[in-house]
């Protein structure tokens, strides 16, 4: 059969086509059945020769040859009709077979399509792929492509996505715990930046790992060094924050509603003459304009004065007590701040989306430390700046958002989660790419997550899953022609994954590049948690509680607890006197003679103290930019 296959006409071009070190028997079977989206061939396996059985593995690919094309297809499935296995002659057995698309001559050269002109016939020869039919399988065309690791059938041949229809289009990374998400997450943004220079990339980091990972493109922003003003934030944003993930009270809210309009305009009525003075209409509690929470307080006790607002008291004393609170509290300083009552919005803009970038294009934004009821309005206030900065650039403005742990912030139950960071993300994910603004995925429960953004994401890629739910999400994203494909979900290996969408020519099973230890995610946590700081690995404890307790520190270069000359008063020179410079001597006691005679008592004169001072309220809530939001 093999000779009368080689005198064939038009064999000798394919027979040209094989490798030199490609053993000579390469016909393994035949078809004898076709539904027209896959086919069963029958072959004979000698138990003796252990190439030929290993030919005929799960994951492996095949071709039909059909004369001018040649069908190509995925091994899903082996089986023996009858069970039985002979050790001395040859078995039969049955083979089942995925169609995903055809390769044809074009000028000599090898091109793969994914539809199928001309079907397999009962009888067709079922042989093994060829090297440049595999290699044309994979092609991307012409394409902008980066190479991200190798072909888990052949490691010889590497594994390339297209970069701009992966970014363009949004991509998800999905898999189980501890299958390298992170790290191929990692590996495909460092080749997109080399590849896209001028692309900036917004990480929300959750696990705080990924700055260690991009050490040279990316700047660290910790709930330390992070500047939100409070005033970026629209109502729900703040409203959020103000009432700490808990249902919300109607009337508080259209009080701030009321009064945030007239603190802006009071704010704005500071820098501008009475001419310039405008109306508040113009404003509204979403503008992104500055105002002083003092005011904010100040409008609120003018309203609880009023006479015709007895009923709504309770409600004024309860707002006011939840602004006090937060402008309180040490772990919302990013916003509330002394510095937050100015208009910054530049500078805010320019640090977190790196405008310019200076070589560092990437901004991890740690958020392990950040209060778990304000994460939620930081990441819609951010993926809402992301769409207005990449609208209004025009184009010139190229954006990556990358949600890591994304079923957090866009949960698939709409009673979870914060309804305006879902629509930020879905908007991004609609209609982002029109304008530059990309959308990266990664989640280990795609089940959990929203399915309106799994949808938009025209490239996946699927690890590890074990869960049957994430498995069927995953296929019902995936085409019918490659679904057998996702039966190796819950048995892959490390670094291993399988990529479907637009970013890729067909569905491809790889294996990620190995990134070195020093790149790998946290690998600055993890060397101190195997290492041990310290000696023998001893627990500094009161450096934890300090952090724990999250209190600002101290600082040395202001001191008030001096004492002050006792013969100097207030307002003359030296009444303070500079650390480290000692307290001049105390005059001697000028000694009294008793008098002579007694004098006729007189009866003390009142003395009149002193009315107790009463802060300005102007001063105790950011009128002076260095007690903004404290107390004295």
């Amino acid at each position: 059969m093999f000779v009368e296959r080689e005198q064939a006409a038009g064999e000798s071009t394919l027979q040209e086509r094989r490798e030199p070190f490609q053993n000579t028997r390469r016909i393994l079977g035949h078809v004898v059945s076709c539904d027209g989206a896959r086919a069963s061939i029958v072959a004979q396996v000698d138990p003796r020769d252990s190439h030929g059985s290993s030919q005929w593995t799960v994951g492996k690919m095949i071709s039909v040859n059909l004369g001018a094309t040649r069908t190509v297809g995925l091994v899903y499935g082996i089986g023996k009709p009858d069970g039985l296995w002979n050790e001395h002659e040859a078995n039969s057995i049955e083979v089942s077979v995925e169609l995903v698309g055809e390769v044809r001559d074009v000028d000599g050269q090898p091109m793969f399509d994914r539809g199928i002109t001309a079907y397999p016939h009962i009888g067709a020869e079922a042989h093994r792929i060829r090297n440049r039919d595999l290699q044309a399988v994979y092609d991307l065309g012409g394409r902008h492509s980066v190479t991200i690791g190798t072909l888990s059938q052949d490691e010889g041949i590497e594994a390339c996505v297209a970069i701009e229809d992966t970014l363009a289009r949004h991509f998800a990374v999905v898999g189980t715990t501890g299958v390298g998400k992170s790290t191929a997450v990692s590996l495909i943004l460092r080749k997109a930046i080399q590849a896209r220079p001028d692309l900036r990339v917004l990480i929300l980091d959750p696990h705080n790992e990924f700055a260690s990972a991009l050490p040279d493109y990316c700047i660290r922003i910790d709930s330390g060094a992070l500047d939100l003003p409070f005033w970026l934030f629209r109502l729900e944003e703040l409203a959020e924050v103000l009432f700490r993930g808990r249902e919300v009270v109607p009337e508080e809210i259209d009080m701030l509603r009321e009064l945030i309009p007239l603190a802006k305009s009071q704010y704005k009525a500071l820098g501008s003459g009475p001419q310039l003075r405008r109306s508040q209409d113009s404003y509204t509690a979403d503008s992104p304009l500055p105002y002083r929470i003092a005011d904010l307080l100040k409008l609120l006790d003018d309203r609880m004065g009023l006479l015709d607002s007895k009923t709504d008291r309770p409600h004024y004393r309860a707002l006011r007590n939840r602004i006090e609170s937060a402008v309180a509290d040490p772990r919302y300083r990013f916003m509330f701040a002394s510095k937050m009552i100015e208009d910054s919005i530049h500078q805010t803009i320019g640090n977190i989306f790196r405008v310019p970038h200076g070589g560092r294009p990437v901004t991890c934004l740690e958020m392990a430390g950040m209060p778990s009821e304000v994460v939620n309005s930081v990441c819609s206030v951010l993926a809402r700046l992301a769409f207005d900065m990449a609208l209004w650039s025009e184009g010139r403005f190229r954006l990556l958002l990358l949600c890591e742990e994304a079923h957090r912030y866009m949960p698939a139950d709409p009673r979870l989660g914060f309804a305006p960071t879902r629509h930020a993300m879905a908007r991004i994910a609609k209609e982002g790419r029109k304008y530059g603004c990309y959308l990266g995925v990664v989640t280990q429960r795609p089940g959990e997550l929203d399915p309106t953004i799994l949808s938009q994401c025209s490239t996946v890629f699927a690890m590890r899953l074990a869960n049957e739910h994430d498995q069927a999400i995953i296929r019902s994203a995936i085409a019918d022609s490659s679904a057998s494909t996702l039966n190796f979900l819950s048995s892959m290996g490390q670094r291993e994954a399988i990529a479907f969408g637009e970013g890729v020519a067909t569905t491809m099973r790889l294996k990620f590049e190995r990134l070195p230890d020093r790149y790998l995610p946290g690998a600055g946590k993890r060397h101190g948690v195997d290492m041990g700081d310290g000696d023998d690995g001893e627990l500094d404890l009161v450096e934890l509680v300090e952090r724990m307790r999250n209190l600002p520190k101290a600082q040395p270069t202001l001191v008030f607890g001096d004492a002050a000359d006792g013969a100097a008063q207030p307002g003359d020179p030296g009444y303070r006197r500079a650390p480290g410079i000692p307290l001049p001597e105390a005059p001697a006691p000028v000694q009294m003679q008793p008098p002579m005679a007694q004098p006729r008592p007189v009866a003390p004169r009142p003395v009149m103290s002193e009315p107790p001072r009463v802060q300005d309220p102007q001063s105790l809530y950011g009128s002076r930019p260095a007690a903004f939001g404290l107390r004295k």
